[in-house]
């Protein structure tokens, strides 16, 4: 069995874990937001922001002006965590009530995109993650928002996932009892655009039908 560091292996239920590149990446292909933990003045912070995975490295950007960024483009360790929520699991006991899950917790430092081709290509990336097929269809980028933006690029050489699925665990004894069991499904799904005062009159483009 091949080791791995202390801190990428789960206190609670190990055997969940997965440190294969295929599935790490496929979570972090589909989930949208990710939260970056670091310590700053003897202080934690945990920031929620968006990102996208790009060959083997994730990006974020932020404001040139924002504390967050500004502390953690120096290079500090943070710890970037990521869950997308499949199932609740319903058992017949409270005790056995989980959820189906699968998450991604990495271990990395931020690394600043100083060059402006790359750090336009990073907001190219995460526009058509978010909104995908969105980024020709825009206004273009000026060149004076790029320089009033941040790019971080993390790289995931150190980094873990976690996955549950499957029905709940229910003990023994309480498999005869008169109680609903199972799984509620919690979908992950856009909904159909709904247009601004400014739109109104628009067809709705075909990147968004």
């Amino acid at each position: 069995m091949q080791n791995h560091p202390p801190h990428l292996v789960p206190s609670r239920l190990p055997k969940r874990a997965h440190y294969d590149h295929e599935t790490i990446c496929s979570i972090l292909e589909e989930a949208l937001f990710c939260t970056i933990s670091y310590v700053s003045d003897h202080r934690p912070f945990s920031i929620p922001t968006a990102f996208v995975r790009y060959e083997d490295k994730i990006y974020i950007h932020g404001s040139v002006g924002s504390h967050f960024i500004r502390e953690i483009e120096k290079g500090i360790p943070v710890c970037i965590s990521i869950m997308l929520t499949d199932a609740l699991v319903v058992a017949k006991s409270a005790f056995s009530h989980s959820v189906n899950y699968r998450s991604v917790t990495i271990f990395s430092q931020a690394e600043k995109i100083e060059d402006f081709e790359t750090k336009k290509a990073a907001f190219e990336w995460l526009t058509d993650k978010i909104v995908p097929g969105s980024w020709e269809y825009l206004r273009p980028m000026k060149d004076s928002e790029v320089r009033k933006t941040t790019a971080l690029a993390f790289a995931f050489d150190e980094a873990s996932a976690k996955t549950r699925d499957g029905m709940p665990n229910d003990e023994e004894e309480d498999l005869a009892l008169p109680i609903w069991s199972g799984i509620i499904p919690i979908p992950s799904t856009k909904l159909a655009p709904i247009p601004d005062e400014s739109s109104k009159n628009l067809p709705l483009p075909q990147h968004l039908i």
